[in-house]
């Protein structure tokens, strides 16, 4: 099994992304993801898979769980502790896409 960080490696750098806004189907805005300390990577996940799959739908979503690897089962183990894993739990669960507007 591969590991987020060697995951990661293999993402297009989103150095350019200052946030992501997430959108669901009535275009609410339901989170941000800021590219900064502690988030970065999370802004890599959301903006492949967006650009992947062209909204954050189930297979997106458990493609990212896969992506995320070792987090995923600790956020599993601790909800709350990893948000933007949680919300990917959400979309599968709830069949419930978001969009994405990249700024």
């Amino acid at each position: 099994m591969t590991t987020f960080s060697e995951n990661l490696a293999a993402l297009e750098v989103a150095d350019n992304i200052q946030t992501i806004e997430l959108l669901d189907a009535n275009a609410n805005l339901v989170g941000l993801i800021e590219n900064k300390q502690g988030s970065q990577g999370s802004v890599r996940v959301y903006y492949h898979l967006f650009k992947k799959y062209g909204s954050i739908n189930v297979e997106a979503a458990q493609d990212g769980l896969s992506i995320y690897a070792e987090h995923t089962t600790d956020a599993e183990e601790n909800p709350g502790k990893h948000p933007n894993i949680d919300r990917l739990f959400s979309i599968i669960k709830h069949n419930s896409p978001l969009t994405l507007r990249i700024n």
